[in-house]
């Protein structure tokens, strides 16, 4: 696939954005690289390669756990304009 400037100059003025030939013209072939260079990823076989979630197979250090405050909803809901059933309730906003 190949894109020339009038593809560019079709596109901005889709977008109504001004450009100039000289720069649609310099846009065209960053585009063909961009397009080039994905053309030769598509062409390399990874049918024998397995997926990773992580290019460095690291893992991750993760902590306990564990509860460090108290419950404290009973003091927040008692200073609260409305509540009912342990929820908060708030007005209406989408109708």
């Amino acid at each position: 696939m190949s894109v020339d400037r009038s593809d560019i100059e079709k596109v901005a003025a889709l977008s109504r954005l001004a450009i100039d030939n000289e720069t649609a013209g310099q846009v065209a072939q960053k585009v063909n690289d961009i397009l080039e260079m994905i053309d030769q990823m598509q062409a390399v076989d990874t049918d024998t390669v397995e997926p990773m979630t992580n290019p460095l197979d690291a893992t991750q250090r993760l902590r306990a756990d564990e509860v460090t405050e108290l419950d404290q909803r009973e003091a927040f809901q008692a200073i609260a304009p409305s509540t009912e059933a342990g929820l908060f309730l708030v007005p209406k906003v989408i109708e």
